[in-house]
């Protein structure tokens, strides 16, 4: 899959004192999805027996929702409907607000925490998400069904 765009991030732990980070840990990937599949697969983490599920930012329009997932899942990343942003381990750090690239690779768009870092895991599984994501979107298409 290619890169659509360049962003990533780093996680910036709390020094001691509470007031200045520490050195930025690694780099994530991106995996975006419509927010009306990103929120349903949200929930589906959530209510797991063991809540499974990163920070996840919306866009500023909430079209969309992102995933952070470890670096390197954009290399093998293949599910329809769906987008995996590959790092480059430049740009954002974590836990600023990020910016998420348009679909095109045009200018990034701005964003908001849905679930910010700190509150869960550093990132999701992709192999957790990939099954979310399909859940989803079967009970959308049930969902949608039934009008």
């Amino acid at each position: 899959m290619s890169e659509i765009g360049s962003q990533s991030a780093t996680r910036h732990v709390p020094a001691p004192d509470g007031d200045t980070p520490q050195p930025p840990a690694e780099p994530w990937d991106l995996v975006t999805v419509p927010v009306r599949q990103g929120l349903e697969a949200v929930d589906i983490l959530r209510r797991g027996s063991v809540p499974a599920v990163g920070p996840v930012v919306h866009d500023g329009t909430c079209d969309t929702l992102g995933f952070l997932v470890p670096p390197g899942t954009a290399a093998g990343w293949d599910m329809p409907g769906s987008a995996c942003t590959r790092t480059s381990g430049r740009g954002l750090r974590l836990p600023a607000l990020p910016e998420l690239p348009e679909p095109a690779g045009d200018t990034p768009r701005p964003a908001g925490w849905l679930l910010p870092p700190g509150d869960t895991d550093p990132v999701t599984d992709p192999v957790v998400l990939r099954e979310a994501l399909g859940e989803a979107a079967r009970l959308i298409e049930a969902a949608d069904g039934c009008r």
